[in-house]
């Protein structure tokens, strides 16, 4: 194969190629040497090794004389270097190399040195400091963090791993007569990318989160599945809310092996962290009130004033969505299969538990003994009832119930642990009542940040401009607008309760038949 021509070469290719022959020389001229060593070199062997590298013969031979006497090949020079001392001027100035080469020019004139220039700094910096570091001095370890190469675990089986994590979708969505941006709790198969199920709140999760998704991962029966049954082991992180008592005990009671993960640490749960960000990718940029949507302007962004979904809205797309990706959303590192077929191609068996049993573990329990009475079950204030409670009054019973839906608790027997039954609120407000006390509370939310706002105006006192040092004088002065507006505002506040229920206000003036009340007369002065 003939060598192309030199004058098709551009600079890099030209630069590149000497680069690679420097790289070469170092092998050759061992070679080169052994053979002399042998009694086997001759003047053929240095020209065809000159030849090859292209550099001229002598070139050959003073590296030759050189490797003889144990020198190096190339003379080395001086060069500026960064030193521990850098490094901390790096940190101290974030990273700015321009600040550190002023600090150290400053430096060097005070000693008589010659200072280092600027683009040898930044060569240096280049040369001996990795990305790595550089990203790390300038904006921490996670920076760092990101240059580093990260192994991938071996194959598994479906159910073999799973990992959870909170996710707070970066959007907004009315909920409770509020804008709020609602939290998923959820948790994924590690071996085929599945969605094992899922739990969304409108709020901060909780451990409520955290066992109704480790529910719907589990069960299989609709609505849930086909993906289910328990895994050999779960990752997540350092939540409080995963390491409460109540998960703890939901997973160790079906031996399924916990492992915390050290905090700051999401690329040791790569796979939920990349179902994150295909969530905000795939789904959450594509709905209205999007909190990363384009900028319009420095404040304005795009769809802003677009209306919210609801937060029944949400969890509806929601739910979708989830179905999608995982039967029809292909990936390209599973042969384009989609994470239910990639499960379904899996023959690994499935343990799978029944429903009663995770009445018992999937749920908080009550560490007190109640006792069915009369009226049911007290707990925490309300009486629960259910039919099968017939005949059992004076039953010592244990709850278990689910974190922060007090709609139901589910009733164990205290002696044998059996599972009774689910008992449901016996008392139950109505949805008028309930938003009634909600909007009493907003009301007095109001009012409270009415005063708070009343007070913060009456506590800022005006002063009068000066032009001259000197105290501060309060400006007293107050125009009649002024004072009427406030005395307006002061007669407003009047309570109501202070008239009769039926008072109205008269709006004519009397006829010249009634008899009007008169005002009481002033004493005279010769009676004063």
């Amino acid at each position: 194969m003939e060598s192309p021509d030199l004058d098709d070469l551009t600079d890099e290719d030209l630069a590149r190629q000497q680069q690679a022959r420097r790289e070469l020389m170092g092998p050759a001229v061992r070679a080169l040497l052994e053979l002399s060593q042998r009694g086997e070199l001759t003047t053929s062997h240095v020209e065809l090794s000159a030849h090859t590298l292209r550099v001229h013969v002598r070139t050959v031979w003073r590296n030759l004389a050189r490797a003889r006497l144990s020198e190096p090949l190339r003379r080395g020079r001086d060069r500026f270097e960064i030193t521990e001392d850098i490094r901390t001027l790096l940190a101290y100035h974030r990273g700015n190399v321009k600040a550190v080469h002023k600090e150290l020019a400053q430096t060097a004139m005070k000693t008589g040195a010659t200072p280092v220039s600027l683009s040898t700094l930044h060569r240096a910096v280049k040369r001996d400091l990795t990305p790595g570091d550089r990203a790390g001095l300038k904006s921490g370890i996670p920076a760092a963090r990101g240059h580093d190469p990260h192994l991938r675990r071996p194959p598994t089986v479906r159910n073999e791993e799973w990992e959870g994590d909170h996710k707070q979708a970066p959007v907004w969505v009315w909920a409770d007569g509020r804008l709020v941006k609602p939290w998923v709790t959820w948790f994924c198969d590690c071996h085929t990318g599945m969605i094992m199920g899922w739990a969304v709140t409108p709020h901060f999760p909780h451990r409520g989160s955290v066992l109704a998704a480790l529910r719907s991962c589990i069960l299989r029966e609709g609505p849930y599945g086909p993906a289910g049954g328990l895994p050999t082991r779960i990752r997540i992180d350092r939540g409080r809310d995963f390491l409460s008592h109540a998960v703890q005990d939901a997973l160790g009671a079906f031996a399924v092996q916990v492992d915390v993960l050290p905090a700051y640490t999401p690329h040791l749960k790569g796979s939920i962290e990349n179902l994150n960000r295909a969530a905000t990718s795939m789904f959450f940029s594509a709905l209205p009130r999007y909190v990363h949507a384009q900028k319009l302007d420095a404040r304005r962004r795009a769809g802003e004033k677009d209306p919210a979904l609801t937060f029944e809205g949400f969890v509806e797309l929601f739910a979708q969505w989830a179905c999608i990706r995982n039967a029809e959303h292909k990936m390209a590192g599973y042969g384009d299969l989609t994470p239910l077929q990639w499960w379904n191609s899996d023959a690994t068996p499935i343990r799978d538990v029944p429903a009663e049993d995770l009445h018992a573990f999937l749920l908080e329990g009550d560490r007190s003994t109640r006792i069915i009475h009369g009226h049911g079950i007290r707990f925490k204030g309300r009486d629960y009832m259910a039919g099968w409670m017939t005949g059992r009054s004076g039953t010592r019973v244990h709850i278990r119930f689910q974190p922060h839906h007090a709609q139901q608790i589910e009733v164990f027997d205290a002696d044998n642990r059996r599972h009774l039954g689910t008992a449901y609120l016996a008392d139950e407000a109505s949805e008028e009542q309930i938003e009634e006390v909600y909007q009493a509370r907003a009301d007095r939310a109001r009012q409270l940040r009415r005063d708070l706002r009343n007070a913060e105006a009456l506590r800022r006192r005006r002063f009068k401009a000066v032009t001259a040092a000197g105290p501060a004088v309060a400006e007293g002065a107050m125009t009649r607008k002024q004072a009427a507006k406030e005395l307006r505002s002061l007669r407003s506040r009047r309570r109501t309760d202070d008239l009769p229920a039926n008072y109205m206000p008269r709006r004519i003036a009397p006829s010249a038949e009634w008899a009007v009340p008169q005002p009481a007369a002033s004493p005279s002065p010769e009676h004063a």
